[in-house]
């Protein structure tokens, strides 16, 4: 099995200028589609633990090789 990295940009939800990246890991089957399908499944249960932020925008892709994962 890869990894795959699910990069969300998330802003707070008091002050929606101020926004970074968060990345999860998982999984996959080496597969880029595969972690769109999943996503908003991951994405869902990422939410809850972390009310003082929304989800803008996020995209699928393979960890660089200097990212400790």
């Amino acid at each position: 099995m890869n990894m795959v990295d699910l990069i969300l940009t998330v802003c707070l939800s008091a002050n929606p200028g101020n926004c970074r990246e968060e990345h999860l890991y998982f999984e996959s089957d080496g597969s880029l589609m595969q972690c769109m399908f999943l996503a908003q499944s991951e994405i869902a249960k990422w939410a809850p633990q972390h009310p003082s932020v929304k989800v803008r925008s996020w995209k699928c892709a393979f960890p660089s090789k200097e990212r400790s994962i």
